[in-house]
């Protein structure tokens, strides 16, 4: 499973730096909806301090988005996906390779939302522990949510419309953990610093769940599509 998950992963990645389509569309993609929400809360930048951890995350589900629908749309175009189902590769191989490549992806264009959330908003980064352990479980989820309702609808006509609203409920509980984690470590929560580090075993719980769930279930996912 690991051995073929680094194959697909690495499969990805190769697309992806021969394409450039994250730095060159997706990157720009996100920071335009952080300056979108800036320029919603210009007249208020204490509220626009307050929401910044919630706006950032929006943001990477927004970029994450496009990430999952080209991993699978690559593949759909030219039948890869019908090649890879018989290639003998593990399906929780596949899963993993995805989730990684997407993970990876996003890790890059988070360190460039990063910069433009202390920029745009004036952010003071701090709780460095919290804040990186919460962008890796998080990003994880995120990614894993991402890969498997992306192969539930890769086989459909309105799969770019119908994974937005397919992943929309699913990613709610970790952008909500991510966000008041994330406000915790920057001391904009009223509530104790250990508060942070709860919300943060909350999102591991959820993490844990999508990608366990999408380990076993991969395979029939795809089968059926």
């Amino acid at each position: 499973m690991w051995h073929d998950a680094l194959l697909v992963a690495a499969k990805d990645l190769r697309i992806e730096r021969r394409s450039r389509v994250s730095l060159n569309q997706v990157v720009p993609y996100a920071l335009m909806v952080l300056l979108l929400f800036g320029f919603a809360f210009d007249q208020d930048r204490s509220l626009l301090a307050q929401a910044a951890p919630g706006l950032f995350w929006l943001a990477v589900v927004f970029a994450g988005l496009p990430a999952v629908q080209r991993s699978f749309a690559i593949e759909a175009a030219d039948g890869a996906s019908d090649n890879m189902r018989m290639s003998g590769l593990d399906p929780a191989g596949i899963f993993l390779g995805k989730v990684a490549a997407i993970t990876l992806q996003l890790f890059v264009i988070e360190a460039i939302l990063v910069g433009g959330v202390v920029v745009l908003f004036h952010s003071r980064l701090a709780g460095g522990a919290l804040l990186a352990a919460t962008t890796v479980i998080s990003t994880a989820g995120v990614a894993g949510a991402g890969v498997a309702y992306g192969a539930l609808s890769v086989g459909l006509r309105v799969r770019e419309t119908l994974l937005p609203l397919l992943l929309a409920p699913v990613l709610a509980p970790v952008v909500l953990a991510a966000t008041q984690a994330w406000r915790s470590a920057l001391g904009l929560s009223t509530t104790s610093p250990g508060g942070g580090w709860r919300w943060f075993g909350l999102l591991v719980a959820f993490t844990g769940v999508y990608l366990a769930g999408g380990v076993l279930t991969f395979g029939t996912l795809i089968e059926e599509t």
